[in-house]
């Protein structure tokens, strides 16, 4: 996928994440919202940096990487959801684009895909995003609703918490 999918598909995990963590519709839902979308696409942006430097889908597109930013909420406090927009991008290249993602990097530099992906410049790349994105919304209300202690630490709301207490 090209930046504009990773925004696209962030900022419509945003929505999907924060009906699913507020689903009231009112103004702790809207807040829930703002308060995850701006981490979000900051994470799905992020591995797509190391076009700059590295060896583009490898040197930020691995589970190393992902490791990291699960653990930032954990031991800082802070880069909650970053993680989510991370690991939201490398799903959004595995399953939708033709090429994958060198999940094991810099220990094995094989590529993981999926043969559902296309190509950047495809007519279906958007429709591609979306599925993809209600895909990872399904699975994101399965762990909140149904699964919540294998959830990483961080999905806790200060705007919402803030606001109702």
């Amino acid at each position: 996928m090209d930046k504009k999918g990773h925004v696209l598909n962030a900022l419509l995990l945003a929505i999907g994440v924060g009906y699913v963590l507020e689903p009231a519709g009112d103004v702790t839902t809207f807040v829930a919202i703002a308060e995850v979308s701006l981490p979000l696409v900051l994470g799905a942006l992020f591995p797509d940096v190391d076009t700059a430097f590295g060896k583009h889908r490898k040197t930020l597109h691995n589970l190393p990487v992902l490791g990291i930013a699960l653990a930032y909420p954990y031991f800082f406090g802070n880069l909650s959801f970053v993680w989510a927009g991370i690991l939201s991008h490398y799903v959004l290249d595995m399953l939708g684009s033709k090429r994958g993602i060198a999940l094991f990097y810099p220990f094995w530099s094989e590529e993981f895909g999926s043969p559902t992906g296309v190509t950047t410049t495809s007519t279906y790349a958007d429709v591609v995003t979306i599925v993809v994105t209600l895909i990872e919304i399904g699975v994101f209300a399965a762990f909140v609703h149904l699964l919540p202690q294998y959830l990483p630490p961080g999905l806790e709301l200060s705007g919402v918490t803030t606001m109702m207490g």
